[in-house]
């Protein structure tokens, strides 16, 4: 039987003698504070708990059982950014979700489908040059919200604002581009 009874479910070997990985510390000590992350960007509640969730369901099976605790919290917000970065792409890029068994096969050398590119960059084009390079910074270039604040030169608290105002904005103007 292993040291810790539930290494043998979580996939994580610990050897005798060597601390297990406390899953729960590190849930409390942390969620808090990736919720409250998450909630900054996406501003409401939940698309903040759902995101929350998957961070530490991505991050908790990968985390070794010699973590140490800010080591932990470092892996949750890189964590935490990667899977804000996959959210805003979705809501960005619409996905094809339906198959239709009707549409005729194309060969390899057709294009499937249009390329998302130029409706994003028309989207961007319409938006004011302050909104456009903060998106522009943190979904393109995959900034953080301080490096996109230094980039701009103004201040965190001042880049989420715009971060926030354009995505209200491009989603605006998203959905009148849909009914055309």
């Amino acid at each position: 039987m292993p040291a810790d009874p539930h290494a043998a479910h979580s996939g994580i070997r610990v050897l005798p003698g060597e601390a297990p990985l406390d899953w729960e510390r590190i849930y409390r000590d942390n969620v808090v504070f990736i919720y409250r992350l998450l909630y900054s960007r996406v501003g409401n509640r939940e698309d903040a708990e759902d995101l929350t969730s998957q961070v530490f369901l991505a991050a908790l099976p990968r985390l070794r059982a010699d973590t140490s605790s800010g080591a932990a919290h470092n892996y949750l917000v890189n964590t935490a950014r990667t899977v804000l970065a996959d959210h805003w792409r979705q809501r960005l890029v619409p996905h094809l979700t339906v198959i239709d068994e009707n549409v005729e096969v194309v060969s390899h050398t057709q294009e499937v489908g249009p390329d998302p590119l130029p409706r994003i960059r028309r989207l961007l084009a319409t938006l004011p040059p302050n909104y456009r390079r903060i998106l522009e910074l943190r979904f393109l270039e995959q900034c953080s919200i301080r490096e996109a604040a230094a980039a701009m030169g103004v201040s965190v608290g001042n880049a989420r604002v715009l971060q926030h105002r354009a995505l209200q904005r491009a989603a605006e103007l998203g959905k009148g581009e849909d009914a055309l």
